[in-house]
């Protein structure tokens, strides 16, 4: 898959851009708070229909204005796709996939696979344990519909169930029947989980060996209630409790995904350059991951991932992104050395814009 075009009006700082790009390397060179990550921003918001950055949509409108548009051309498996997104203020966001609307925004995620990395990424470690939850729902949801939509059918059960705990007219017939969806709609997310940290786990493994370039042990391991029993019978165990507390305690919003460095969790004894090294491991072998379960290379964006790095890390990470494996990639960074060492492997097939204040010029 290859973004051949990118139209921005009004996205945040970036008044207004029309950047043609190349299907193999595309790189933003700028000081900080120029717009360099908010151009890769744009790019991720028409893959997920929101912002990498969790930036509310009244907010991703520039100052002042009323109406914000984003526009992608695709090239994909032989196909072109043109993906368009209208943001007024007051109003419902529009998605639409070669000028038809979107009925549900969800239909939309997994057709423009995309891994991003950043600086931010440091919140799966040091993070609270739905970050982790998250991250494991991101990889999943972009190659399986119904693991999606069990998904988001549990959180919608989820929030009607804790509203009931706190009715005063409380129901426990009605709980009855919540409790089951749950339990149905929890089971499917369980497995789905289980299983992609099995098989992620080996490829998280070689890309960590690849960048550390030790033989750290390193480890994921996924815990969960539904590990020792099956959620109807957790639920019925915890309602008491729950109506007491007013909220659900038991179930997949509660799963954990451990990360180890040895025997103990990475964030309380790993290094500044073992976190990051960790961390572009995990997005390294997301991307793996999803191209091995869709058949194609998702979009990669780098974005200043070589700040607080070691120069043979950075030497490492440089020498991965080369291979033939990954496709269109996007990069930002303050520092052109790493650009230029980047930038001499891959011939013709490149281009670097320098961002300043919003706008992005082409440079030769």
């Amino acid at each position: 898959m290859i973004l051949n075009k990118l139209s921005i009006l009004n996205y945040k700082n970036i008044r207004q851009a029309e950047l043609a790009f190349s299907p193999k390397l595309n790189c933003f060179l700028g000081n900080n708070g120029m717009g360099k990550t908010n151009l890769l921003d744009a790019v991720y918001y028409l893959s997920f229909c929101r912002s990498y950055l969790n930036t509310p949509d009244t907010q991703v409108i520039s100052w002042e204005q009323n109406v914000c548009v984003v526009q992608g051309d695709y090239a994909y498996e032989g196909r072109e796709e043109e993906i368009f997104c209208a943001l007024r203020r007051g109003q419902k966001k529009v998605f639409r996939r070669n000028k038809k609307e979107y009925e549900r925004l969800s239909d939309h995620i997994g057709l423009l696979p995309l891994v991003m990395v950043s600086p931010l990424d440091s919140i799966l470690i040091q993070g609270g344990s739905e970050e982790r939850r998250r991250f494991m729902d991101l990889i999943i949801s972009q190659q399986d519909k119904t693991y999606l939509q069990a998904l988001i059918q549990y959180n919608k059960v989820l929030v009607q169930r804790n509203a009931l705990l706190k009715a005063p007219d409380f129901q426990p017939a009605f709980l009855e029947v919540l409790d089951q969806r749950l339990t149905d709609f929890g089971r499917v997310v369980y497995e789905g989980r289980r299983r992609m940290i099995e098989e992620f786990t080996p490829i998280f493994n070689r890309y960590y060996q690849a960048i550390a370039g030790s033989s750290e042990e390193i480890r994921l391991r996924y815990v969960s209630q539904l590990d020792e029993a099956d959620l109807r019978d957790l639920l019925a165990r915890g309602r008491e409790r729950d109506r007491v507390v007013g909220y659900t305690t038991m179930g997949i919003h509660k799963d954990e995904l451990e990360m180890k460095l040895e025997d103990f969790l990475i964030r309380r004894i790993g290094s500044q350059g073992q976190n990051k090294s960790f961390l572009i491991a995990l997005k390294l072998a997301q991307f793996a991951f999803l191209k091995a379960k869709s058949g194609t290379a998702p979009l990669l964006l780098l974005d200043d991932i070589f700040d607080k790095l070691d120069a043979e890390r950075v030497a490492r990470i440089i020498s991965l992104v080369r291979q033939e494996e990954f496709g269109q990639i996007f990069i930002t960074d303050t520092n052109r050395k790493y650009l230029d060492e980047i930038l001499s492997a891959v011939a013709d097939e490149r281009v670097l814009f320098e961002v300043e204040r919003g706008e992005a010029r082409l440079m030769v």
